[in-house]
């Protein structure tokens, strides 16, 4: 069981991290498995950690969603301090952490990784609707149920599913509820009396051209209404319509309302308020740092990583697992206590669910290069197989909680950094 402090202390440690999710409590985990005798302390107020990849499964009916939530005592490495509180602001001149009970935490070495903020009073009525009125989102642990619930009771209408401008975290898991609905609707003989359609905020299905093939082919089996620049910004619940604005090519916009039986919405992503109005942030309000080492562009004894930082990979939990070694290693070398930097190459993964038994493994580095895990004579991640389907629910899992938050970094030892990676 992790230490609690007590709302009375005031603290100072070698290595302090910010935010107890994947990225967090993986990052603790590589340092403590580096060097057991480190002062490590972590700053999170949940009680519970959850696994955010199976919400979509739990959305398909695959996953129930207990099983992808742990308390956070469980997850916290043994030897860890845990400060269960909330950031209120950060001192990186005076090296300290500021709490929101007015505690100050000094350090040595900051991490930091809060995750996003879903931004879901961005789109005007939607906070009011959700959970009811058929409208629903797999981003949220107490909704995922209530998508599955939606996809079994519709046996007719209009299913909408939509995506946001980016960054999102899992940039394919909007497109993951609609395929597994759909699917579901065409195996149960209702594909035809339920229309689905998807609202795409961007101008491409998805970032890396490689695996759009495979996805249109899917998007033509279940004869998805496909809108691209469409932004949905207005849900009226009991009117049961959407309103989206779509940017048109000269710049200008127009407004559109749709009607939806099923309407499955992800909100706009943004850094937290203490991050975005932090020293630490850039331009747009996200973790300025550089994209091979992880450390801050503007102080050398802070690192970041996961969703909050401005690297151009996708924010997955593939990516905080390659992350996190990185970071344990270079913080260590900044402590004096390894000798030679490791670096990020980018990676990001996403298991793109096309059909119930079926994913399209994504798998890519920086420019959208592609980074395979396995041969392609043994999975070809351009198309849709089997075995990823079972490395996604059955493999993933068990290496996210017994091997990722345990430190073990199978499949993501942090490679040296190279003379041209941007250090």
């Amino acid at each position: 069981m992790p230490a609690l402090l007590s709302p009375t202390n005031t603290d100072h440690h070698t290595v302090v991290i910010v935010g107890a999710g994947a990225a967090g409590i993986a990052t603790a985990s590589s340092l403590i498995s580096r060097d057991p005798s480190l002062d490590v302390a972590l700053i999170d107020p949940a009680e519970v950690h959850y696994y955010q990849p199976g919400w979509t499964m739990v959305g398909a009916g695959v996953f129930n969603a207990p099983s992808t939530a742990r308390t956070m005592a469980s997850t916290i490495p043994r030897g860890v301090r845990w400060i269960k509180a909330q950031v209120q602001r950060f001192d990186p001149q005076g090296q300290q952490v500021i709490l929101d009970d007015g505690r100050a935490i000094g350090y040595r070495q900051l991490v930091v990784c809060p995750g996003l903020k879903l931004d879901w009073a961005a789109i005007e009525g939607l906070s009011e609707t959700l959970g009811r009125n058929g409208v629903t989102s797999n981003y949220r642990y107490d909704l995922a149920p209530y998508t599955w619930e939606l996809v079994r009771q519709l046996k007719q209408g209009r299913a909408l599913f939509c995506q946001p401008p980016m960054p999102i975290k899992c940039a394919g898991a909007p497109q993951k509820a609609l395929y597994l609905s759909c699917d579901h609707w065409l195996r149960h003989g209702r594909l035809g009396a339920v229309k689905a359609s998807f609202f795409n905020a961007g101008a491409v299905l998805f970032g890396v051209p490689d695996y759009v093939p495979a996805l249109m082919k899917y998007i033509e089996k279940y004869s998805v209404d496909l809108n691209f620049a469409q932004r949905l910004v207005a849900v009226d619940g009991s009117s049961k319509r959407a309103t989206f604005v779509r940017t048109l090519a000269d710049g200008s916009s127009e407004t559109r309302s749709e009607a939806f039986d099923m309407l499955h919405v992800v909100p706009p992503q943004v850094a937290p308020d203490f991050i975005r109005e932090s020293p630490l942030a850039d331009g747009a309000g996200w973790v300025d740092v550089d994209p091979h080492t992880l450390r801050h562009r503007q102080f050398a004894n802070v690192h970041a990583l996961g969703d909050v930082v401005n690297t151009s990979n996708a924010k997955t939990a593939a990516a905080a697992r390659k992350q996190a070694p990185v970071v344990a290693n270079n913080v260590l070398v900044a402590l004096g206590r390894l000798p030679n930097l490791a670096q990020y190459d980018g990676y990001g993964s996403c298991p793109l669910t096309v059909e119930r038994g079926k994913i399209v493994l994504a798998e890519f580095t920086y420019g959208g290069k592609l980074a395979p895990s396995f041969p392609s004579w043994l999975l070809d991640g351009r198309k849709p197989t089997r075995l990823a389907w079972l490395l996604k629910a059955q493999v993933l899992p068990p290496l996210y909680w017994k091997g990722m938050l345990k430190g073990r970094e199978w499949l993501a030892r942090p490679q040296p950094l190279v003379a041209e990676g941007g250090q």
